[in-house]
């Protein structure tokens, strides 16, 4: 469930919001001052935030400049104020968009949905196992958090075992997924030397066996414990 928080002092304009995003399934947690969304902020740690500039207790802007240092949540001004210097100095304190009153409120729950959505497809784009992530938008490995470099086979391989850990892949299957895409020609020994250099490179040799394991006369499988 998206996690979301609203900052807003006007609680015709909070409620609407809140349940608008409710209706969109999102979890809402709403206050209507800084003290209130500092304690709120505890116990809660939302994906996106609704924040208005002017607040009983203090400038808005301000508290975004504290909350872009404690947190990565998606930061959405709200204000009366729409002049371009207003925005730029939105923008400046840490916002990443802004939306000036009054404002649609179909149009801003479009607007929420498709960051969602946008952070799902993203999410998708990455695949963690253990220590090991692959980042299939970049085409980057890491290892320990450390890139390490791969060659294209090596990739692909890497790719075919992380989608389908702890499954038995077979010489024979690893050689039709992979090896055999680009119409190029290869045996058996291609899909063994390929696992050797991998295993390497992901860490030590033995360190490396251990996450892509041999099955005697079945085939591999990626140890997705390790």
């Amino acid at each position: 469930m998206n996690r979301v928080m609203i900052i807003e002092d006007e609680e015709s304009v909070r409620r609407s919001i809140e349940f608008s995003l409710q209706r969109e399934g999102c979890e809402v947690k709403c206050a209507g001052t800084i003290r209130e969304a500092e304690a709120l902020m505890k116990v809660y740690t939302p994906e996106l935030i609704l924040c208005d500039i002017n607040l009983p207790d203090g400038n808005g802007l301000d508290f975004i400049k504290k909350i872009r240092s404690e947190t990565n949540a998606h930061l959405i001004c709200l204000t009366a104020l729409d002049r371009e210097t207003d925005m730029v100095m939105g923008y400046e304190a840490g916002a990443d968009d802004y939306i000036a009153k009054p404002f649609s409120l179909s149009v801003l729950t479009m607007k929420i949905n498709a960051y969602f959505r946008k952070g799902r497809v993203q999410e998708n784009q990455v695949i963690e196992s253990g220590r090991v992530k692959a980042d299939k938008t970049a085409m980057k490995v890491y290892v320990n958090g450390e890139e390490i470099s791969v060659t294209k086979n090596e990739w692909k391989l890497l790719l075919l075992f992380m989608e389908n850990p702890d499954i038995i892949l077979s010489k024979d299957q690893i050689l039709e997924k992979i090896f055999d895409i680009d119409g190029e020609f290869v045996d058996e020994n291609t899909v063994a030397v390929n696992i050797t250099r991998l295993r390497k490179k992901l860490d030590t040799g033995e360190e490396g066996k251990k996450l892509i394991k041999n099955v005697r006369g079945l085939g591999y499988v990626w140890n997705s414990k390790r």
